[in-house]
């Protein structure tokens, strides 16, 4: 699988806490991440991560055309309700594609753990398989 791994700046230590304690299972697939967050996660890990631009730079755009074009499979994205970010309109639009292609994702560590821990996790077929 294809995993999308975005935290903003106040969420970046949940994200290396969640992405060390699910180690394991995060090695057996392809990470992709934006900048600071794929260098967080990477530290923390161990794990080789495709790191894109930073979110604010334009990152959040390259996952969401990943998500397009059908290379990413589960999106975590962890981000931050109390404060604005400049590139709001983005994030907004990144969530949206997510939905749109029916992308599994979670917001926060709680959903992140329902998520990788669901028996779909493992299950080897295609989304258009699984799609009604």
């Amino acid at each position: 699988m294809n995993i999308a791994l975005i935290a903003h700046d106040a969420k970046k230590l949940d994200m290396a806490e969640w992405a060390e304690y699910n180690k394991l299972t995060l090695s057996k697939h392809t990470i992709y991440a934006t900048g600071t967050t794929g260098e967080v996660v990477n530290r923390a890990t161990g794990i080789p991560i495709i790191r894109l631009k930073s979110g604010p730079l334009g990152g959040d755009q390259q996952i969401g055309a990943l998500i397009a074009e059908g290379q990413v499979d589960v999106l975590i994205f962890f981000w931050d309700p109390m404060d604005t970010h400049p590139h709001d309109p983005d994030v907004k639009a990144l969530l949206r594609l997510a939905v749109l292609y029916d992308i599994p994702t979670a917001c926060n560590k709680r959903t992140a753990d329902y998520l990788i821990s669901s028996l779909m996790w493992n299950r080897e077929e295609k989304k258009e398989e699984t799609s009604g």
